[in-house]
């Protein structure tokens, strides 16, 4: 699901992409709290992250997401999958992660891709 994300933020799947430009869509992601992992994963993946303060290295696993932040953990993951550059942060500010069925996008008439 991130791929695919990540692949419309981009432009990727568009004939006039350009790596330098903003030519992706934006993307609304529905139901983020029904997002399920196999195996142990929920387990044993940890994402780590840094408060800025000494000592400050934290370590969050990925059921801890799943049950607390289920759509911050759709944004971290298609975050990763972006270029690292400032163009990136204006690609992330265009995905938006609702946990459950309703947002307030209805006006742009958005399209379900399967």
């Amino acid at each position: 699901m991130a791929t695919e994300i990540a692949t419309i933020l981009m432009g990727k799947h568009r004939p006039d992409y350009t790596p330098y430009m903003l030519v992706g869509e934006g993307v609304v992601v529905v139901n983020a709290a029904k997002v399920k992992v196999t195996g142990n994963k929920a387990d044993t993946r940890e994402y780590t992250y840094y408060t800025g303060f000494p000592g400050g290295l934290r370590h969050v696993k990925l059921g801890d997401y799943l049950a607390k932040a289920p759509e911050q953990l759709v944004t971290l993951a298609v975050r990763r999958m972006l270029p690292k550059n400032q163009l990136a942060r204006k690609m992330i500010s265009r995905l938006k992660v609702y946990r459950g069925d309703s947002h307030p996008h209805q006006a742009q008439k958005p399209t379900v891709r399967k």
